[in-house]
């Protein structure tokens, strides 16, 4: 926690920036340690250039910050206090300088800049994401053990889900029978909404689960993931309930071939936009280009999408550490779709797989 605040407070003295706010549920949890959706409150971790660092947090979250490490003041307020009151008083115990303040303008509402602007008299604002997105970018062995793990319950939520797989079942049971199984393993929460999709439905990349029928014959793709310990998953798989058509199959092993070839490319000094490029020119030879509708995958860490974005323009080479999807796919109005998705990380001499889910077609 400690290198990763020092590494930040580096960056502002270089870009001679006092302040810094970070806001964001992801950020200040890798800041600090403190994992938690704030909702409507403020939730704000401040660092400073010269100074010790200081967290405000409503007072019914105290103790989970000190309880997370956090080795620094905690500023907390109820709901009658006015939290930006308590932010000025702080602030201005450390520094006078408030010419430039760094936030997440991603992340920042409006409502949030005018609080900022009155109690700082409009400090220039500058973005800090491009900074922490660099930091975050290459994960420690720490975070790809939580990562490892995410990836195993997320194989889990798979498995549940096909053997679950029975006639006449909806969408929205097969959904419910992986949340509850995993809840018993101590997940809390999903990385995103848990998809199960059948038939036509499986066309749709992000298509919602409802009290559709599984039938013979249909294609059923799984799109799920966990959070672990504040670290995501993110896995695909499709499989058959029954015989499936010529058709279904071609986009099967299609898919499937353009998955295992981007895979195999990946290793330090690749290029990532050459890893879209391959799975997009196997699905492409084969008449379905225009049928792969999103970028081969993303960034995936304390965020199940974080930077890179994993698009066919992306120059950035890969470095061991690094850690996205891939997941290509085929969807076909009123046909039915495929995708299969792994979790991936960057070693020192090619890759591994977090998720390792069978990926042949099953036909159950």
């Amino acid at each position: 926690m400690k290198q990763r605040l020092e590494q930040l407070v580096n960056w502002m003295k270089s870009e001679e920036v006092p302040v810094s706010m970070i806001t964001s549920k992801a950020n200040v949890f890798y800041l600090s340690k403190f994992y938690t959706d704030p909702h409507e409150r403020l939730v704000a971790l401040f660092v400073f250039a010269d100074h010790e660092p200081f967290l405000i947090a409503p007072n019914m979250e105290k103790e989970q910050v000190k309880a997370a490490g956090w080795e620094y003041e905690i500023i907390g307020y109820s709901d009658t206090d006015n939290p930006w009151a308590l932010v000025k008083e702080a602030v201005e115990k450390r520094t006078q300088d408030l010419s430039k303040l760094a936030l997440e303008k991603e992340h920042v509402i409006y409502e949030r800049v005018e609080k900022i602007n009155e109690a700082f008299k409009s400090p220039k604002l500058v973005s800090v994401e491009d900074k922490l997105n660099e930091l975050r970018l290459i994960k420690d062995e720490q975070e790809i053990a939580l990562l490892r793990e995410a990836g195993k319950l997320a194989d889990y939520g798979v498995e549940v889900g096909v053997h679950a797989i029975k006639e006449g079942k909806t969408e929205l049971e097969i959904l419910a029978t992986i949340e509850y199984e995993l809840k018993k393993k101590g997940i809390l929460e999903m990385s995103f909404s848990t998809m199960v999709l059948t038939g036509e439905k499986t066309a749709a990349p992000h298509g919602k689960p409802g009290l559709t029928m599984l039938r013979r014959g249909d294609l059923i793709l799984f799109d799920l993931g966990v959070v672990y310990k504040g670290y995501c998953s993110d896995i695909t798989r499709t499989v058959a309930l029954g015989e499936i058509n010529d058709q279904q199959r071609e986009i099967y092993e299609t898919v499937l071939r353009a998955e295992v070839a981007a895979l195999s490319i990946c290793k330090p000094g690749e290029q990532i936009g050459n890893i879209d490029k391959t799975a997009r020119s196997i699905i492409t030879t084969k008449g379905y280009g225009d049928y792969f509708t999103h970028r081969i995958g993303h960034g995936l860490g304390i965020n199940v999408h974080e930077y890179p974005s994993m698009t066919h323009t992306n120059t950035r080479s890969l470095k061991p550490g690094m850690t996205f999807t891939i997941e290509p796919g085929i969807y076909l109005p009123g046909v039915g779709g495929v995708r299969i998705e792994d979790d991936v990380l960057i070693t020192e001499n090619g890759y591994e797989t977090f998720t390792s889910y069978p990926k042949d077609l099953q036909i159950l």
